[in-house]
């Protein structure tokens, strides 16, 4: 019994946070593209604010796409990678504190199905792609209990392929313009 409600504790208050860091780097957003001037810390925290909110519009890839041109992209690409990994942790927690409730949506039932059967391997390719719906892909890894640690691996994994993709695109359509 006591397990149950330590359990409804744990999931209560991790949708408590994750409200909460939404609705604040939501309000923070215009000022949010300061941070680049720290260079790849900067890179870190602004991919971190960006995939950490959920559901709420955020600018991830277009800080990569111009941080791209302006240092290694290489570099910028891990540093996003990271961040964005890290920021998606509260997608996983929405999923483990509200399973009862996401249970009924559609294209969620569809993650958990891909999750079924794919495992780890839909997590990077779900983060890999520039894709409206990973949060729910969090959620769902959240709500079948995936282990914290092969779902942030696996999605920095992913977040670092897109990251990549953009930064070099960035560099690249600099240099063009410019070159």
């Amino acid at each position: 019994m006591k397990s149950k409600w330590l359990l409804i504790l744990a999931r209560v208050l991790s949708l408590i946070f994750v409200i909460a860091i939404s609705v604040y780097i939501f309000s923070i957003r215009d000022k949010a593209q300061e941070l680049a001037i720290y260079g790849y810390p900067g890179i870190f925290v602004l991919s971190f604010m960006a995939y950490a909110t959920v559901f709420l519009p955020a600018p991830g890839v277009a800080v990569v796409f111009t941080m791209g041109a302006v240092f290694n992209p290489l570099l910028v690409a891990l540093a996003a990678g990271a961040g964005a990994a890290l920021g998606e942790l509260t997608g996983y927690l929405a999923g483990f504190s509200g399973q009862p409730v996401i249970q009924r949506v559609d294209i969620y039932q569809r993650m958990v199905q891909w999750l079924n059967k794919n495992g780890a391997l839909s997590i990077l390719l779900f983060a890999a792609i520039p894709n409206p719906f990973f949060d729910l892909s969090g959620a769902a890894a959240g709500a079948l209990k995936m282990p914290v640690h092969k779902f942030l691996f696996f999605t920095w994994i992913g977040e670092t392929i897109k990251m990549l993709f953009f930064a070099y695109l960035g560099a690249s359509s600099i240099k063009s313009l410019f070159g």
